[in-house]
């Protein structure tokens, strides 16, 4: 069952008289109890993607466009049986669809207050710097769950508080204790804890590893795995690790300068990759299941966002631009129809998707980019 439908999404960072086009036109869907992964460069969209979800964007960001569309409305909408009402779904003023979905794009300050933990709970990328210095772990747990269940009393949130981090492997006791008395594990999972306290729908995950070594984030990874097989929850993880999204997703898109460059399942997407920018990035990553063989990197930079170019976002580092890619960004082809040489736009969300115009020419491209050579041609453009 379909939990989230992003629909077209652009979103703007306004900067003085101008505006950075953050993201651009992203659309994707997700299933419930499902992990989906937004990976790329830093600055490419992935974090501002996410915050947007619950309207977490700083003060000079906006959603300029589209829809997101959540398999869940709001407490003051809902009947007794928890639907939503027939009369919100008639009347144009709620952001409520025939399905129950929500457009939470379309929702004010106070609404989106109401979604924070209880639906949809954010695990920031400081989890190490979000927990409140001056108060105890736990009276910090207790607050999440007493905001969006008054009528539990202290006692029984104190209680929920320490299950949770029994839950994810700290003594209950040091429920008592602050943040700077925890390690940087520790504060990463008293954060889970502190996402899970209301038992969201919805998990966002934004580098949850980061800062933390491997072992400590082996452990992390685990733990969410756990915690999504327990309670159903459905996790959106934001990393630059590719390794990360190799172990946890099962959705999978590649983002660029603002973009969805390709998406889909996982296995798909790494198996298969079908666009330059994903053979770049595996070229810039190293394995340990194959012959070792030098790194290649992507040369150039990430370009501008301020006032980006009409045509494809990866144009100028490509080694695979043609004429073409100057005019306009490429539309998500569906790659099953490309490998058999047509050219189809995908009219399914979660269908393996790659945006570039030589889609159609897919083994040319896999033989000819890990090759060092074809990506030292970018370096004259």
């Amino acid at each position: 069952m379909t939990l989230l439908e992003v629909n077209d999404l652009s979103i703007r960072y306004d900067v003085d008289d101008q505006s950075v086009h953050a993201v651009d036109g992203v659309t994707f869907s997700m299933d419930r109890g499902e992990t989906y992964g937004l990976v790329g460069e830093s600055g490419c969209g992935k974090t501002t993607l996410a915050k947007s979800l619950v309207h977490l964007l700083d003060a000079n960001g906006r959603i300029d466009s589209g829809e997101v569309w959540f398999d869940g409305t709001l407490p003051r909408w809902e009947n007794e049986q928890g639907e939503p009402r027939r009369e919100v779904i008639e009347d144009d003023q709620y952001p409520v669809r025939e399905d129950g979905k929500t457009d939470l794009a379309r929702l004010d300050d106070e609404q989106i207050r109401d979604v924070r933990w209880r639906n949809i709970a954010l695990i920031p990328q400081s989890a190490m710097n979000a927990l409140n210095p001056v108060y105890k772990v736990g009276d910090q747990i207790i607050e999440a769950i007493r905001r969006h269940e008054p009528d539990t009393s202290v006692e029984e949130a104190d209680e929920r508080a320490r299950d949770l981090l029994e839950r994810v492997g700290i003594d209950p006791d040091r429920a008592d204790d602050y943040a700077h008395q925890f390690s940087g594990g520790m504060k990463q999972r008293a954060v889970i804890a502190m996402a899970m306290a209301c038992n969201p729908d919805l998990l966002i995950a934004d580098e949850p590893t980061t800062a933390l070594d491997v072992i400590i984030q082996d452990r992390i990874l685990d733990e969410l795995e756990d915690l999504q097989e327990e309670f159903g929850v459905s996790i959106l993880v934001v990393s630059h690790d590719i390794s990360v999204m190799a172990e946890i997703c099962d959705q999978l898109a590649v983002m660029y300068g603002g973009k969805f460059m390709e998406s889909g399942p996982k296995t798909e997407v790494f198996q298969r990759s079908s666009n330059p920018y994903t053979l770049g990035l595996k070229n810039s990553f190293p394995t340990v299941k194959e012959e070792q063989t030098d790194l290649v990197s992507i040369p150039g930079s990430p370009p501008t966002l301020l006032d980006p170019d009409p045509g494809c976002r990866f144009a100028d580092r490509c080694p695979f631009e043609i004429e073409e890619c100057g005019t306009s960004h490429p539309p998500m082809y569906d790659v099953s129809a490309a490998e058999g040489g047509q050219r189809v736009e995908a009219d399914d969300a979660m269908a393996h998707r790659s945006a570039c115009y030589r889609v159609d020419e897919l083994e040319t491209m896999r033989t000819e980019a890990i090759k060092e050579e074809t990506w030292q041609t970018t370096e004259t453009h």
